[in-house]
């Protein structure tokens, strides 16, 4: 099944700097192209971040989200302690978003010290992608494989083996 009609953004909060995240996360970005319409954000840091309590930092982060979020997005929190799932379980997840004919998923990466409150109010799911802690540029290269994963495997493609 091609979900050409639904659109992904991905946003994170912070630059990739490490090049081979950057061409993992390029290939797989690449790959999707072939499934559906995917965008991909990386915000700045905020300026000053440092000199800031993680309260504001969050703050000020949501806000910078805000920007590229509408009311009619369905917005996924990638967070320690949203819903785990498997990888079958997950375009299983996926394929439903499609099927109720969600127009637009937009899935954030938040910063060191995760989302402010105001979006955890606004998100309608959080995902965790393990019990581990990774670095956030990591998860964005898990974040666009999976997807890809989650693609190969409702079309019965070769790439997911059981």
């Amino acid at each position: 099944m091609i979900f050409v009609t639904m659109k992904v953004t991905l946003i994170s909060i912070g630059k990739t700097k490490e090049s081979y995240l950057k061409s993992g996360i390029n290939e797989y970005i690449k790959r999707l192209g072939r499934y559906i319409k995917f965008e991909y954000k990386e915000l700045s840091d905020i300026k000053g971040g440092s000199k800031l309590s993680q309260l504001e930092v969050k703050r000020k982060e949501a806000k910078c989200f805000d920007k590229l979020i509408t009311p009619s997005d369905f917005l996924v929190l990638l967070d320690e302690n949203g819903k785990h799932y498997t990888s079958v379980e997950f375009a299983e997840w996926w394929q439903n978003k499609a099927l109720v004919s969600t127009k637009h998923v937009v899935l954030l990466i938040g910063g060191a010290y995760g989302f402010d409150d105001s979006l955890y109010k606004r998100a309608n799911g959080k995902i965790a992608f393990s019990k581990m802690t990774f670095s956030h540029q990591m998860i964005r290269l898990f974040v666009v494989e999976q997807l890809y994963r989650a693609q190969t495997i409702l079309k019965g493609e070769p790439y997911h083996h059981k």
